[in-house]
């Protein structure tokens, strides 16, 4: 796209993105901005895929700059024959910034070895746990998944009501089962996916929450429902979870009271040799290859990943790791939490399973209609991978993905 400098960019970004844009407005006067608010595909939604399909057939609109929410969202803006997504490793921002994001943070953006987006933060998950409870009840802190499913087994035995995790969140798979490597979806090349939940890795855990689901002590409810925050929130001793789960769940939504919570690393099975664990979120931008002014647009992208001005205070962890550092300084300075936080989160940034793919349809939207109805009915875990399974493999195939087991 012949290129103008100084032209207007218009940037499409959620309620909770703007306020970010419009401090690099106020650092960069001179940049003319048009700021348009919009879902951030939050919750699944492809609203920015169905406004460029739109710009694409009329040849015109599309934003010089776009979040989203969706992590997913990749693998349509990097794809036909203009693809929306300009690839900014081929010299649109340079190697050296895309060398500071956390290892494999950008693995949602890589496509046919070209990056076509940046990461603004990430979502790893941890194992957090309520100190206070832990101590005045005498248990140490889990390792591994079987001393996490024993101490599941004598908190459900020993104190009834309270609960180590929770199976109704749609987004269950990416905390249990990601940290299982459970191959729900690898993506092998290209629309190749293998789907195969009677993986011994799949099996293994939905065996091990099979147990404590029965014994009461992992809730088949989601941490977000009404009847959650006002009856069980108080009972939540220890919760596998999303980094963002300190700020918005137990301190925004819980009121969890401050030098409480704490965290730890992610679990592991004995039998493994490494702690990985999975990934509930992180945006990312996207520069249009339609673009007149890609240097505008690559600049605002940089700022709002890097810079320490704005990542500093963001909700979320974020993506570039000296970013994160100044982000885990701030979390300490708040007191809210019990000990240090850093170090934990920070690797587990950098052990995130990479066999667990990012693709056109959502995990989540499949396991909220799937798997959390057959739960609530009284069955079991183990007996729905069946199910599961053909869930998967219907709806990648129905967008032209080729399945393999």
């Amino acid at each position: 796209m012949p290129q103008k400098a100084g032209s207007e960019i218009t940037v499409w970004a959620d309620a909770t993105r703007v306020p970010g844009v419009k401090a690099y407005q106020k650092a960069h006067p001179d940049v003319k901005l048009k700021i348009v608010t919009y879902s951030g595909d939050a919750n699944g939604a492809n609203d920015l895929q169905t406004k460029v399909q739109l710009f694409d057939r009329t040849g015109s609109g599309w934003p010089d700059v776009a979040f989203t929410a969706n992590v997913n969202d990749g693998t349509w803006a990097s794809q036909g024959k203009t693809p929306y997504a300009a690839p900014v490793s081929q010299d649109i921002i340079p190697k050296t910034t895309l060398s500071g994001f956390a290892d494999g943070a950008l693995d949602p953006c890589v496509f046919n070895g070209k990056t076509y987006c940046v990461r603004n933060d990430l979502a790893q998950n941890v194992l957090w746990y309520n100190k206070k409870l832990m101590d005045s009840f005498g248990y140490t802190v889990p390792t591994t998944w079987e001393e996490y499913q024993a101490l599941g087994e004598k908190v459900a035995k020993e104190h009834p009501g309270y609960l180590v995790g929770t199976a109704g969140d749609s987004y269950a798979p990416e905390v249990y089962f990601w940290a299982s490597q459970c191959p729900a979806s690898t993506v092998t090349s290209g629309k190749k996916v293998t789907v195969n939940l009677e993986d011994p890795k799949c099996t293994r855990m939905a065996k091990l929450l099979d147990g404590l689901i029965a014994k009461g002590s992992v809730s088949k409810d989601t941490v977000f429902s009404a009847g959650f925050v006002k009856n069980k929130a108080a009972k939540v001793l220890m919760l596998p979870g999303p980094s963002w789960y300190g700020q918005v769940l137990f301190n925004s939504t819980f009121k969890t009271p401050k030098g409480r919570i704490a965290a730890a690393a992610p679990l592991k099975f004995a039998g493994d040799t490494t702690n990985y664990t999975g990934n509930v979120g992180g945006g990312l931008w996207f520069v249009s290859s339609h673009s007149k002014n890609l240097k505008a647009a690559s600049d605002l992208v940089t700022w709002m990943t890097t810079s320490n001005d704005y990542q500093a205070t963001a909700g979320t962890y974020p993506a570039y790791k000296t970013a994160a550092t100044a982000w885990l300084a701030n979390q300490a300075t708040t007191g809210y939490f019990a000990g240090d936080i850093g170090p934990v989160l920070q690797q587990a940034a950098e052990r995130v399973w990479p066999g667990w793919s990012a693709t056109q349809y959502s995990q989540e939207a499949i396991y909220a209609s799937t798997v959390v109805p057959a739960l609530n009915s009284g069955k079991s875990l183990t007996g729905t991978l069946g199910d599961w399974q053909t869930a998967i493999t219907d709806k990648a195939k129905s967008l032209g993905y080729t399945v393999g087991r």
